[in-house]
This record gives structure tokens, C-alpha cells and sequence, in this order.
């Protein structure tokens, strides 16, 4: 089993900048690939960006111009910067990692609160 833990998330104006971080833990093996999603109340939870150990890189087209998604290897870690940030920006956001080939594994961290308000 894979544990993913957020860190990160909070209060911020619009404008503003944070850095979201998730680390796993259990089962994980380095070739996962590890994204961020999240949703808004009311909504579906939606893709926001992933990297795979390779460093390839996909964005929605919604976060593409202000977040930027990165990955320390040896940590295993994930990270979200967002800049810019929007009243829209507001959700929960999950981190997910998973496995397309044995072991297969789609794993969910527990979501962290990101609110953009003045």
C-alpha cells in the first residue's frame, strides 16, 4: 500500500504564491508517476499537472502559465508552485501517484485546503 501525505496548502491573497510538497511512503516505487488534482466545492476533481520519474511533464491548460510541477527523485517528492494565484485556484488539492505497469497502484493523499481570498 502507498501512503501520499500533502503539505503546504493554506489562506493566501490573490496574487500570492504557495508551494505545495507531497511525500510518499509504503509500497512506492520511484518510476510512479506523481501528479496534482484537485477540487472545488461543488465540482468534479479535475487534473492539474503530473511528472514522471523521467521528468516528462503535462499541465492543464487552466495551471500551464502559473504552476510549475517538480519532482526530487531522490526524495521521492512532488511539488506544486503556484504562482499568481486566483480566487478560482480555490479547492482541495490531492496529490496521486500511480504505476501502469506490476505493481499497479493509483494512490490519493488525503488533500490539502489551497483558499485565494482578499
Amino acid at each position: 500500500q502507498v501512503q501520499l501525505v500533502e503539505s503546504g496548502g493554506g489562506l493566501v491573497q490573490p496574487g500570492g504564491s504557495l508551494k505545495l510538497s507531497c511525500a510518499p511512503s509504503g509500497n512506492f516505487y520511484s518510476g510512479s508517476i506523481m501528479g496534482w488534482y484537485r477540487q472545488a466545492p461543488g465540482k468534479q476533481r479535475e487534473f492539474v499537472a503530473s511528472i514522471t520519474s523521467g521528468g516528462t511533464i503535462k499541465y492543464a491548460d487552466s495551471s500551464e502559465d502559473r504552476f510549475t510541477i517538480s519532482r526530487n527523485n531522490a526524495k521521492n517528492t512532488v511539488y506544486l508552485q503556484m504562482d499568481n494565484l486566483k480566487p478560482e485556484d480555490t479547492a482541495v488539492y490531492y496529490c496521486n501517484a500511480k504505476r501502469t505497469t506490476p505493481p499497479i497502484y493509483n494512490a490519493w493523499g488525503q488533500g490539502t485546503q489551497v483558499t485565494v481570498s482578499s
